[in-house]
């Protein structure tokens, strides 16, 4: 089913869906990237949130610093 930007849930506040225009708009802006930086770090740890947040921050998803 596709996305509707029109109905949010904890599941919409926790993945990031780089195929939808306006999460891209919202994810970069809240975190400070580019369009090309948010997608690669999706890439790179997957779609959930908290993990892409860490990844950008140079921290291990699994852990953090020295983990």
């Amino acid at each position: 089913m596709a996305d509707n930007p029109n109905v949010r849930g904890d599941g919409d506040r926790k993945r990031i869906n780089v195929d939808q225009d306006h999460e891209v708009r919202y994810w970069t802006g809240k975190l400070g990237v580019s369009a090309d930086e948010l997608r690669q770090a999706v890439r790179n740890v997957g779609p959930m949130a908290e993990a892409v947040e860490q990844h950008l921050r140079g921290r291990s998803a699994k852990g953090g610093i020295g983990a």
